[in-house]
């Protein structure tokens, strides 16, 4: 039967309505989609042995006649075995299977088998046997090696279907497939990078063949490292697919114009001038002129926001919007937690005091009558500025005209999310910011439909904070450090890790930190401890607290993680900062040192175990780069980890990896661009239709929502 590589699961030969379930369950639906199932690893099946040559504990191959077969069960634990005897010209054999009588039925004297596994001593017999061996039967009429005998793919098992399952369903599937399929890159890219067909080369990553008088150990090597050039084919076709979609977007972003005008004159920007707490930055200047110069053009601003811990991005999200509230139009800003959104709120209302702006906070905790009121006032057009959590996307947050959105933290919401609340208006103005530093390579993957803007100067003032890293027998001296810093009047944090995945063991061990260092250490200052299961007002009096200066030491969880701004803290003690990710210290470095005085981030370890744990503190302790510090995390860590793959709306590729496959990422860049712009050329009437057809295309092999 000839399958393509739509045709539906359950109708590829060996599958069926049952496996098909649990196919469909591991994400597979189709025919192309069991193709793209690559082995997790090879195994060399091709070391043939000699009976009489096998040794205990090293994995051979064999090739052997049936010479008895027998089944019998156990008399204590009731177990049925299958045995069998197989033989060749130098000795003979045990091969034994566990609660398998069902091969009674496939094994048969004369049968000529092979055979992969690892020879064991017998306890229960003289010499040694076999047990549960991977099996292959050699037909009279056939060669086929499937199992054995090659290097053989391996698979992850799916539901119940076992390596060895797959192995048979996806060879028969190659053989189905017909010789021509359908090839999503351009015949120039495959011409001018030498990739095979995409048959072949799914046949090569699934049935890798030996060439004559090649040694198998480079090939294998090749595959485990994905470098063989069918894996590279299909590494450059996901890069290449995904970075079409994303400039098919951003394309039609400049085809379709926008209605909405809007328009900066001399009484804007006096406006904005009347906010700012300070001169803008040359760096804050360059941004928002990009960020202003995309809300007067034609098409819709899509714009990401990049800063460094401390660098404003909040005043500059600010500036954007009095521009666009000033033009009639309301703005919304989302932030990932109630705490960071209500500190946004908390800072807006500051600058604002004085001002017309009507500003509100819409989270999960504002509900009844004055959740009814926020809802009538967005829905009328009378609340400027909105600031809130997820609760913004929800039913019944209407507005009366949606021009500007800004996302915070935008690594933190899916891609599906920031589409829910752009459909809150019509084709709103959208600028994303991010504290988290995105490589460039990252960066590219997440947000390569957006322009990009980059915050990489501090405000005056800031100073950057001095990093050290110290051990346990250190810490009389690290507690010297911060009692000084106290005497100066200064604050301190001192944060404790998650411990084992355990919420309790986390505060359990911040409880008891926060005792030791009241009782024991600091008994004439005053030591709070913020954490995770704190109420959400119990957080907020506390953290009040610890800005006015009541509470001087503030022990924590990894809550303080992002957006607390206390002005006077200087010193941040990080326990255990081995356990930490790189960008996750990076980001509690940037809670201090926010003010006018220096700050001093110690990272107390009991040791280090690990040389990826030293790669990281040695990079907090050179740089203060945030950059810098998120290229090496990419490079420790690799994109899923990095990011959170599921979270963050970062594409799971399958075959290809961005820290590993950088150079094919950025020829994958150049080609779809080129191919773009020739599709534009070549069809200048028809290029909306053109356009149109390749986002629907990849919205359907990626599953993304056009938020373009």
């Amino acid at each position: 039967m000839s399958v393509t590589f739509d045709t539906a699961i359950q109708f590829v030969k060996g599958v069926g309505p049952r496996r098909a379930k649990m196919f469909s369950e591991a994400g597979i639906q189709t025919a192309e989609d069991l193709l793209k199932y690559a082995p997790f690893r090879y195994e060399d099946r091709t070391n043939f042995k000699q009976i009489r040559d096998l040794k205990q504990d090293q994995e051979v191959v064999i090739q052997a006649r049936v010479a008895a077969t027998g089944s019998y069960t156990t008399a204590r634990k009731k177990m049925k075995i299958f045995e069998m005897v197989v033989e060749d010209d130098t000795s003979t054999l045990q091969v034994k299977f566990f609660n398998q009588p069902y091969l009674e039925q496939v094994f048969h004297k004369g049968q000529t088998v092979i055979l992969f596994g690892v020879p064991k001593i017998d306890v229960y017999a003289s010499g040694i046997s076999m047990v549960s061996p991977e099996v292959e039967i050699i037909g009279s009429d056939s060669d086929l090696r499937i199992h054995t005998g090659r290097i053989t793919p391996v698979y992850r098992k799916i539901g119940q279907i076992t390596t060895r399952t797959l192995r048979q369903i996806i060879f028969q599937l190659l053989t189905d497939l017909p010789d021509q399929v359908e090839d999503p890159l351009p015949d120039s890219v495959v011409t001018k990078y030498k990739f095979p067909d995409r048959r072949s080369a799914f046949q090569e990553i699934h049935f890798p063949g030996l060439q004559e008088g090649k040694s198998r150990a480079p090939l294998l090597r090749e595959l485990e490292s994905r470098g063989t050039v069918s894996y590279q084919r299909f590494i450059f076709e996901e890069f290449f697919l995904f970075q079409l979609g994303l400039q098919i977007t951003k394309q039609r972003r400049q085809i379709l114009p926008k209605e909405r005008v809007i328009c900066i004159d001399k009484d804007i920007r006096n406006a904005i001038k009347s906010i700012l707490p300070f001169h803008p930055t040359a760096a804050q200047k360059r941004v928002l002129k990009e960020i202003v110069d995309d809300l007067r053009s034609s098409r819709v601003m899509n714009r990401l926001l990049q800063g460094d811990v401390g660098s404003g991005k909040t005043i500059v999200a600010l500036q954007a919007m009095i521009v666009v509230v000033e033009n009639g139009y309301q703005t919304v800003l989302m932030a990932p937690t109630e705490i960071l959104a209500e500190q946004h709120f908390k800072n807006l209302e500051k600058y604002l005091v004085n001002t017309h702006y009507k500003l509100a906070l819409l989270t999960s905790r504002v509900k009844g009558k004055d959740r009814r009121s926020i809802l009538s006032q967005i829905d009328k057009g009378r609340v400027h500025m909105l600031v809130g959590t997820h609760a913004l996307i929800q039913k019944g947050v209407d507005f009366e005209n949606l021009g500007l959105i800004v996302i915070d933290e935008q690594h933190r919401f899916g891609v599906v999310q920031r589409s829910q609340l752009m459909e809150k208006g019509d084709r709103p103005e959208t600028l994303v910011m991010t504290a988290t530093p995105i490589p460039r390579s990252l960066a590219m993957t997440l947000y390569g439909d957006l322009d990009l803007s980059v915050l990489d100067e501090l405000p005056p003032g800031r100073h950057p904070t001095k990093t050290v890293v110290k051990t346990e027998k250190s810490r009389r001296e690290v507690y010297q450090i911060l009692r000084r810093e106290l005497e100066k009047g200064r604050q301190a944090f001192i944060v404790y890790p998650l411990i084992e995945e355990s919420e309790k063991l986390d505060l359990r061990a911040a409880k008891e930190m926060a005792e030791h260092l009241q009782h024991d250490i600091f008994e004439e200052y005053k030591v709070g401890l913020l954490h995770g299961r704190l109420k959400s007002d119990e957080k907020e009096s506390l953290m009040l607290r610890f800005k006015k200066g009541e509470i001087h030491i503030l022990v924590s969880t990894t809550v303080i993680e992002v957006g607390i701004d206390v002005p006077n803290a200087t010193l941040v003690l990080i326990e255990h900062a081995e356990r930490f990710g790189l960008s996750q210290l990076h980001q509690l470095r940037g809670r201090i040192g926010r003010g006018h005085y220096p700050g001093l981030c110690i990272l107390l370890t009991e040791g280090v175990h690990s040389p990826e744990a030293y790669k990281r503190l040695r990079t907090m302790s050179q740089t203060s780069d945030g950059f810098k510090i998120a290229e090496k995390d990419l490079e420790i860590r690799g994109p899923g980890e990095f990011v959170g793959t599921r979270q963050s709306g970062v594409p799971e590729f399958l075959f290809g990896n961005i820290v590993r496959d950088r150079q094919s990422l950025e020829m994958a860049r150049r080609e779809a661009e080129e191919y773009l712009s020739c599709c534009l050329d070549s069809a200048r009437e028809s290029s909306v239709e053109v356009l149109s057809n390749l986002a629907k295309w990849w919205k359907d092999k990626y599953g993304f929502y056009d938020v373009g």
